[in-house]
């Protein structure tokens, strides 16, 4: 308040102290701004990185679907997973 003259009436005196406020404010404001625009940045980056990982689980997802639905469509199968015993290989019968 020391640079705003007093010969000004109470308004002007009052609107000089506001402007020199919002100033100082803006002041703080816009490197905070930047540095939540370099974090928002950050975290898009990240979230791109991750789309390719999403993109080749979401593959495997679909692959993993299709098979069960053809299992699922082939009577008579034995339905298990590799390795606990409970899944049977397609047998062939050779004729002579």
């Amino acid at each position: 308040m020391a640079d705003i003259p007093q010969d000004h009436t109470y308004f002007e005196r009052e609107r000089d102290r506001l402007i020199v406020e919002v100033a100082a404010a803006f002041e703080k404001l816009l490197p905070r701004s930047n540095n939540m625009n370099r974090k928002l940045e950050e975290v898009l980056e990240a979230t791109r990185e991750y789309e390719t990982i999403a993109a080749l689980w979401h593959s495997f997802h679909e692959l993993m679907k299709s098979q069960r639905d053809d299992d699922e469509g082939v009577e008579g199968q034995a339905h298990g997973l590799p390795g606990t015993g409970g899944h049977v290989l397609k047998q062939q019968s050779f004729s002579q």
